[in-house]
């Protein structure tokens, strides 16, 4: 291998597009005609969806390449389509660096789709929104939603054209105080304010945010974001809560959505709607007319099943006069309450039975109520993942009936939310050490509270002028469940040099091919392993777990810190870089799940924890050790830029003043023998890795998406102290000065941790170096890579502190490979495969079977050799494998 590295695929396409795209920048050779910039979009699941009900994606755009606020458009085979888009984030220099883009509900365009520059085109009919002093109201085609500005109703109604479909539809919740047969508090979601965040043509935003309140009580705070797309008859809800209960005696015994639904005409032309397992509907009448001793005619049962109206000149005579005489089915519900079963019950009226009417393994999560004029329906995404769940219909027969889907069903037990564990004598730290040192959970009492975690759920609701046909509601039900998605291609995300350092598949060599097949499988296996393992539920939906016992077949689920992963050594950055490299639409929406989780339900959003997250444990909130590691932004950051998905925006905002609350929680508390030198008020103890790079990835975001300086000061202020230091990035941590941003020491000593570089550390700096000059920092952090994995010999010749042992060798080898592709260095790249390959404290490179015994009798792993998997072992083999393969792809031996 020569000393030199050649110039890689993305430098090349960079250039191709920065040159088609220039004349999108002020230059004077924008008086010529300029080539459009290639900017093709797909459907992640290689084809146009059956029902489209409005789209959302982000671009990256090559710094310098794109005029903020420029004009963008979309295109379908050469056609100009109808789309809305707005800047996300900037490059430093002001230039464009990631554009969102909406288009109308009903796009199916199944050729290619590419981002032009120009004016956008409008939607024939663009969705509207007209504000009034006590009610917003958005108006898509025929359809109307209003939206009151405070009050306990969060939707007061939905029309079609002049018929009123949907009455109020409000925010429901219970709570108990005991587990079991406690007295139960029912609670109604009460606005607090009301935000409007789009106004279209294409779509519109409403934010709504409020408290649930009942019987004197204001908790469960929540988030409402409504989403109305042009063409369509429905909104997309994203509905987000935070449980600030006391765990030891609040229950949260239901939660969900209720609607009012105005109910017309005679039983028989009632119609009840629920999506059972994919592809099939539960179709009945609130007063059936098929199976009858006495058959009522083909065009009157045909009629029914269709959800038309009954045409009575054509029901036989034998059957007119007797419609009385059959009874009325009301009520309906739909409990799923495990991954693997539902029941779906009815009953005529409430004080009469319920009948078991089926009964099924995993239903998509769709219910609907109405009439030939009209009704609604109701459904959620991750129905059966996030058991339990419900859909009610309730008083059908009368004149208004009540649509309901639980989030947590009332008819579930409670969510009991209080520790897994007593405190077994561990009131002191050295009692708690030693727990830590038998089952790696780092207890304290009262810090396992699960006070402040939040869940966010996606529901669409539908304002329907008529029963729709069978077709109709089961790709409303699919099109909930697994919404389509559009994506740019990776070969134009790479392009645009974004993420730090990331490759493309590349397969051109036997070693390349081995490498890139156990990236595939070990992602692959993870994917599958939620299934096999059952990794569901309400809270647990989305994680998976840290280690396996090879002893007990089993994961090592009620063993302390070896249970649930809550993003240990970040597999959401493995995961996400793996989507980005390949499109892949099954790992795409894996990493959207554990984005949903990790984001929510391992961070705390309220409370003296807020901004922090919860290392890996039994319960997600169960260990004690609380730091912005787990909260990270980065790994929000890219599903953020690719989706353009507000929530996942706030949740990155709500971390920027995270530190502070480092101020009262101390994260090396109980470290044996650490010397705890008294601080000055306002000054905190700070690592480089996991706490600094943690909290510095939301001032980033914030920076990019805002262009407000502060942020890019704060990162400015971080960089030139560690810069300053005598020994840089090798001095692992310092005091920290929250009202400078500042480290204040001169740091003549080393700490180097196994963990400070792998909790996003790599990935943030190789950004960070991209978009300012501090070349201090720069020499610091290069200096960090030399010699982390640096062999004893030259680290004693080098330092006068003693080598310690490393962890972690084989994940940190690209800090080794990121040091030779900025250096050049042919021989340290060498260095960084040896690394890689060397297994240690990692994975290896195996050609082990990929498939696992399906009766969890015994595993023969995939690619990696059990008893000693773990998920953070396979995320930093994920990871060192992709970046290595973008920094020194031609430093890699033929054979390994």
């Amino acid at each position: 291998m020569t000393s030199h590295f050649s110039i890689g695929r993305r430098d090349m396409l960079r250039a191709s597009l920065l040159g088609s795209a220039a004349a999108l920048l002020p230059s004077p050779a924008s008086a010529a005609t300029p080539r459009p910039p290639q900017t093709p979009i797909r459907w992640i699941d290689e084809g146009a969806p059956p029902l489209s009900l409005g789209q959302t994606f982000g671009v990256p755009w090559p710094r310098g390449a794109v005029r903020a606020g420029a004009p963008l458009s979309l295109r379908g085979d050469g056609k100009p389509l109808p789309s809305q888009h707005w800047t996300l984030a900037t490059w430093p220099d002001g230039s464009l660096k990631w554009s969102a883009h909406a288009l109308p509900a009903g796009t199916d365009q199944p050729g290619a789709l590419d981002v032009v520059p120009g004016r956008p085109h409008s939607p024939e009919s663009p969705v509207l929104l007209r504000e009034a002093a006590d009610a917003i109201d958005i108006v898509s085609g025929a359809t109307r939603w209003r939206i009151p500005r405070s009050g306990a109703v969060a939707i007061a109604g939905a029309w079609s054209g002049d018929r009123q479909v949907m009455g109020p539809l409000t925010l429901v919740a219970s709570v108990d105080d005991a587990p079991e047969r406690g007295r139960r508090v029912a609670l109604t979601g009460r606005i607090d304010t009301v935000t409007i965040e789009q106004k279209g043509p294409v779509r519109v935003v409403v934010k709504i945010d409020g408290t649930h309140e009942g019987a004197g009580r204001r908790m469960l705070p929540f988030t409402l974001r409504l989403y109305a797309y042009a063409g369509g008859d429905h909104l997309r809800i994203v509905h987000s809560f935070i449980f600030d209960g006391d765990p030891a005696k609040d229950f949260v015994s239901s939660l969900g959505l209720a609607a009012a639904v105005p109910m017309a005409g005679e039983p028989h032309d009632r119609h009840v709607r629920l999506a059972t397992t994919s592809g099939h509907l539960f179709s009945e009448a609130v007063r059936p007319l098929t199976g009858l001793r006495r058959d009522p005619g083909d065009a009157v049962r045909a009629a029914q099943i269709a959800g038309r109206a009954v045409p009575m000149e054509a029901m036989a005579d034998s059957v007119r006069p007797l419609l009385d005489r059959i009874p009325t089915w009301s009520d309906f519900s739909l409990r799923q309450h495990s991954a693997d079963g539902f029941a779906l019950v009815k009953r005529t009226q409430p004080g009469h039975a319920w009948i078991d009417a089926t009964a099924g393994t995993r239903a998509l999560g769709l219910g609907y109520v109405g009439s030939p004029q009209g009704g609604v329906a109701l459904a959620a995404r991750y129905f059966w993942q996030r058991h339990p769940t419900q859909i009610d219909i309730r008083d059908a027969a009368s004149d208004q009936a009540r649509l309901a889907l639980w989030l947590w069903s009332p008819d579930a037990p409670p969510m009991d939310m209080r520790p897994y564990r007593g405190v077994l004598g561990m009131e002191g730290y050295d009692a708690q050490n030693e727990g830590l040192a038998i089952t790696y959970e780092d207890y304290e009492p009262g810090w396992d509270s699960a006070t402040g975690t939040a869940r966010t759920s996606e529901l669409t609701l539908w304002a329907c002028a008529a029963t729709p046909n069978a077709d109709r509601l089961a790709a409303m039900a699919q099109a909930n469940a697994v919404p389509p998605q559009l994506m740019v291609e990776p070969r134009r995300i790479h392009a645009a040099n974004v993420f730090g350092p990331w490759s493309l598949p590349d397969r051109s060599t036997p070693m390349k091919a081995r490498i890139e097949d156990q990236i595939r499988n070990l992602a692959a296996f993870y994917e599958a392993e939620v299934d096999r393992r059952r990794w569901y539920g309400f809270w647990n939906h989305g994680d998976v777990m840290h280690t396996y016992d090879a002893d007990r077949h089993q994961w090592r689920y009620d063993i302390g810190g070896f249970a649930w992963d809550n993003s240990e050594l970040s597999p959401d950055l493995w995961l996400w870089l793996s989507v980005l490299r390949t499109g892949d639409a099954g790992l795409f929406r894996f990493a959207e799940a554990m984005t949903r989780h990790t984001g929510e339900v391992d961070v705390y959003h309220l409370g003296r924890f807020k901004g922090l997250g919860t290392r890996h444990g039994v319960q997600h909130w169960s260990d004690s050790s609380k730091q912005p590691r787990v909260s990270n932004a980065i790994y929000r950051r890219i599903y953020y830029y690719l989706t353009a998905d507000e929530r996942v925006g706030d949740l990155m905002r709500d971390l920027i003043l995270s530190d502070r609350t480092l101020a009262h929680v101390e994260i090396g508390r109980k470290v044996p023998g650490a010397a705890r030198k008294p601080l000055p008020d306002g000054v905190i103890d700070m690592t480089f890795g996991t706490t600094w790079c943690a909290v510095a990835s939301s001032w980033l975001a914030e920076w990019e998406r805002t262009g407000d300086r502060t942020w890019r000061d704060r990162l400015l202020a971080g960089m030139t102290s560690i810069g300053g230091l005598k020994y840089g990035w090798l001095v692992g941590s310092a005091p920290f000065d929250l009202s400078t941003g500042r480290f204040l020491v001169a740091g003549n000593s080393i700490a180097v941790s196994h963990l400070n570089a792998v909790f996003g550390a790599l990935e943030l700096n190789a950004e960070l170096l991209d978009l300012l000059d501090v070349p201090t920092y720069r020499a610091a952090w290069l200096d960090y890579c030399r010699w982390f994995n640096a062999p004893r010999a030259q680290w004693e010749a080098a330092f006068p502190f003693p080598w310690k042992g490393r962890n972690l060798r084989e994940g940190h080898s690209r800090l080794t490979a990121y040091l030779a592709h900025e250096t050049q260095d042919a021989a340290m790249a060498r260095r960084a495969w040896e690394e890689f390959f060397s297994g240690e404290a990692g994975l290896g490179l195996s050609t082990g079977d990929p498939r696992v015994a399906q009766d969890g009798s015994r595993y023969l792993g995939p690619t990696v050799e059990w008893p000693n998997v773990s998920t953070n072992a396979a995320a930093q083999w994920g990871l060192a494998a992709i970046e290595n393969l973008a920094l020194i792809p031609d430093a890699l031996p033929a054979q390994g």
